[in-house]
This record gives structure tokens, C-alpha cells and sequence, in this order.
């Protein structure tokens, strides 16, 4: 019984110091989207342009205080403001530092949401993100 204890508190300790640490955010940041804008009605391709206020913009990887890249969650939400952000067709990253993209979306309705992470994907603490914003493409 006693190994037990010891062995579940070792885990314990190991998983805990793999917690990935969230970088600080500056207290008056702000991530939104310039265009298109919610419930605007749009065509293919899309041209989503972010803007960013109270922080800087620099390419992933890059250890700089009060700076971020964008990410762009398109029809989702973040599930976890304490991991990396994943990388797929819904959760679009810009680590390059970019700050407009062109999507190619299908007809219909859309949300998108910006996210600004740190050099490690993972969301500032607090979270700069923006308003999600509903969008319809033709």
C-alpha cells in the first residue's frame, strides 16, 4: 500500500511539472477583427484581417515579452486556454507573425474567433482573444 502512495505521487509530481507555463498578457491587450464584420454576407475567397491592440506581433518561437501571433478558430471554440493551441482547418495558426489571411470557405454560415498566442502556441494569461463573429458566405 505504501509503494502504491509513493508511486501515485510521483505521477502526480511528473504531470504537474509538464504543465505547460502560460506567458503573461498585458493588462489593456486586445485581439479583434478588422474584416469582414459580424453578419456581414461574403464571397470567395475571404480575406479575414486581424488587428491588435496593448501588444505586439512576432513570428512563433520568438522570446519577447508582451508579443503574440494570431490564430484563427474558424466554426469552434478553444477547449483549453492551458495547452498549445491545436493546428488544423479549424484552428488556423500564423506563426510567421502575419496579421491578414485568405480563406476559401463553403457556403453557409461561419464563426470565426481570433486567439493570440504565445512563442509556444499556448493562450497569454489572461487570454487575448477577440469576439467571436458570425459570418455567411454566398
Amino acid at each position: 500500500m505504501y509503494k502504491k502512495i509513493i508511486l501515485i505521487s510521483f505521477l502526480m509530481v511528473c504531470l504537474m511539472s509538464t504543465a505547460i507555463a502560460r506567458t503573461p498578457s498585458t493588462d489593456n491587450a486586445s485581439v479583434y477583427i478588422i474584416s469582414p464584420s459580424h453578419g456581414e454576407m461574403v464571397v470567395n475567397p475571404v480575406t479575414v484581417r486581424f488587428g491588435l491592440k496593448g501588444m505586439g506581433v512576432a513570428p512563433a518561437g520568438t522570446d519577447k515579452a508582451k508579443t503574440g501571433h494570431h490564430h484563427l478558430l474558424i466554426d469552434t471554440k478553444l477547449k483549453s486556454m492551458d495547452d498549445a493551441i491545436p493546428k488544423d482547418k479549424k484552428h488556423m495558426h500564423f506563426g510567421g507573425g502575419q496579421t491578414e489571411t485568405t480563406l476559401k470557405l463553403s457556403p453557409g454560415r461561419h464563426t470565426l474567433q481570433l486567439m493570440l498566442g504565445d512563442m509556444k502556441h499556448v493562450p497569454h494569461n489572461s487570454p487575448v482573444m477577440s469576439q467571436q463573429i458570425t459570418i455567411f458566405v454566398e
